[in-house]
């Protein structure tokens, strides 16, 4: 969720520097690409997002016993969601026209996306009517390979698979539409 939540802020700063300060016109006529704009904004927000990552690992590496690939996996996750979330925040940064409406949507996409899905517990926890629901939210298959990674919910190979596939196949489709969608050059 730290990383989704680093990617989402995303939009809140690059609608400040492009409503505010015009950064974007100035980038916007310059050779630079929005994927070299947008890639260069969301290094700055994992940097920012160091002391929390810092103390998260440290709560990591305390709680949970991980192997080689447990640490990869779970380094996998976070990217695919911090892109995936990046992706979001940078199209929807290109068509607010204030920092307060950048704000309110980055607030709600990221509670939409931390709350139905099982973020912070098991989704075995969901009834099984309306674990359906769950999985309409690309963090649900995050939090599943993360908790599987940490051995605190056992997965099928089958389901570690489609889970992989999905956040994918979600990250991919958020940079087509972030490619095709946003307002890059309208500015």
């Amino acid at each position: 969720m730290s990383m989704f939540s680093s990617g989402m802020s995303l939009q809140a700063d690059l609608s400040h520097l492009k409503n505010d300060f015009k950064l974007q016109d100035m980038v916007v006529s310059s050779p630079t690409t929005w994927l070299t704009y947008m890639v260069g904004i969301a290094i700055s927000e994992i940097v920012y997002s160091i002391p929390a990552l810092i103390v998260l690992v440290l709560l990591a590496s305390y709680f949970m016993v991980l192997s080689v690939v447990g640490v990869l996996e779970l380094i996998g996750v976070l990217l695919l969601m911090f892109l995936a979330s990046m992706a979001i925040g940078y199209t929807l940064s290109t068509f607010s026209s204030d920092i307060v409406q950048s704000f309110a949507f980055s607030r709600l996409i990221s509670t939409l996306f931390s709350t139905i899905p099982p973020v912070y517990y098991p989704i075995t926890y969901i009834p099984l009517p309306y674990r359906y629901l769950a999985y309409l939210s690309p963090t649900t298959y995050a939090a599943e390979l993360a908790q599987n990674a940490g051995g605190y919910l056992p997965l099928p190979l089958a389901t570690i698979v489609l889970d992989w596939g999905v956040l994918m196949a979600v990250a991919v489709a958020l940079f087509m539409i972030a490619k095709s969608k946003a307002r890059w050059r309208e500015v």
